[in-house]
């Protein structure tokens, strides 16, 4: 076995692409970070590709600083895919055990697992993840993992994750453009989790929301099972527009106003605060109420929030999750978020930031890294489970989906 492994994430955005490069230490947990990149993105509109040129030269941009700051080069990645068009659906397996002592084994739970993808779906649609939630021997359910069990009749329950061939074939030739070979593509919230959510708060029932800047992924976990996941088709950027409508100022300035004097409880601002546009744009006229500027805020966030709670309703979960909700994305870092989310969605909330991982680089522990954060654990997690397995660390999507989806958390 190798000593070390260079693993790397690539976070495709909306308005940012970052790229971060891990190594995997022998005997160590946790992957050391050794290179980051970040760029702006221009081609790629609510998580889907819109223009090749543009988003192929961004992520190049992404991808040659963090070359620049790792020292190595990068030939693989785990990249992350999101957009409304993902969706999720139950689906539901069985078989009969296969050996004569109805011990069941590992390709029972990956024939079983197999036959839980045998469903009908469209014909512009590709699985992206299959993901066991209960598996039932002999009738007796809410089994976890039935390895070494014995019985002769095998079930799972699991949730399938698909999204658009399209979306998804644009975006791998971006990548395999600037010469990037897919480990494995992992839908964006699943990865946000993996990076902001601990075991506890899966297992007591927790809703992860990742407000990005064209879509906000959501995703949630009871009993350490992924209950719900979809992707809202509104995010921070419609923040920005709005108050470029509202301000009658430019999208930039809007930007920057946002960032610098953005407020989610419009209550929290006195309403004599005025802020001089020229003061961020020379080129800008007039002063501008910051109450004004929170409240603009404070209602599309609410939206967003309303959505989420319409998605929770639909499972019978709103305002009945333990341990609440965790904001992550670059969205979530705007001041008073929280206490409006608590009101909004009546349950606890907090700000999610990614695990701390082993760097002599500067901090990732921002909001906004917990997607590429996400997939560098993931990819470190899965080539050590296929290298305990004694499988070939091979590349490209499909190879990966095909063998390990059964070892998806």
């Amino acid at each position: 076995m190798p000593k070390e492994e260079v693993i790397s994430g690539l976070d495709i955005g909306s308005s940012k692409i970052r790229c971060v490069v891990g190594k995997k230490v022998e005997e160590e947990d946790k992957p050391h970070i050794i290179g980051i990149g970040e760029s702006s993105c221009s081609g790629i509109r609510r998580g889907q590709v819109v223009d090749v040129e543009e988003a192929v030269s961004s992520i190049s941009a992404s991808l040659e600083q963090a070359e620049r700051t790792s020292g190595v080069p990068i030939e693989h990645a785990y990249v992350n895919i999101g957009g409304s068009h993902i969706t999720s659906v139950k689906s539901k397996g069985v078989i009969a055990v296969s050996r004569a002592d109805s011990e069941i084994a590992d390709d029972d739970v990956a024939r079983v697992i197999d036959a839980a993808q045998a469903i009908s779906i469209p014909a512009n649609m590709e699985i992206l993840h299959v993901i066991p939630r209960n598996f039932i021997v002999d009738g007796s359910g809410g089994i976890k993992d039935p390895l070494g069990m014995t019985g002769v009749r095998l079930e799972v329950e699991a949730n399938i994750l698909q999204g658009t061939s399209s979306f998804i074939k644009n975006l791998t030739k971006c990548v395999a453009r600037v010469g990037i070979d897919i480990d494995e593509l992992v839908v964006s919230p699943l990865a946000c989790a993996t990076s902001s959510l601990t075991k506890r708060q899966k297992e007591l029932g927790v809703m992860l929301l990742d407000i990005g800047a064209g879509t906000s992924g959501l995703v949630v976990f009871e009993e350490g099972d992924l209950l719900h996941l979809t992707v809202l088709p509104i995010g921070s950027e419609y923040i920005t527009n709005d108050l470029a409508i509202g301000l009658r100022c430019s999208v930039d300035t809007a930007e920057k106003v946002k960032l610098e004097y953005g407020q989610a409880n419009a209550k929290e601002v006195d309403k004599k605060e005025e802020l001089d546009l020229s003061k961020i744009q020379s080129q800008e006229e007039g002063t501008v109420s910051l109450r004004q500027v929170a409240e603009i805020i404070e209602a599309r966030l609410s939206e967003v929030f309303s959505l989420a709670d319409k998605e929770l309703k639909s499972i019978d979960r709103s305002g009945k999750l333990p341990c609440g909700v965790v904001l992550t994305g670059g969205g979530a870092k705007l001041p008073g978020i929280v206490d409006l989310a608590k009101k909004e969605l009546r349950l606890p909330a907090q700000v999610g930031f990614p695990l701390e991982l082993p760097t002599s680089l500067e901090k990732v522990d921002d909001p906004a890294f917990s997607t590429v954060i996400g997939l560098l654990i993931w990819g470190a997690t899965h080539e050590e489970k296929r290298r305990v397995s004694g499988l070939p660390l091979g590349k490209g999507v499909r190879q990966v989906k095909k063998w390990f989806k059964h070892f998806l958390p």
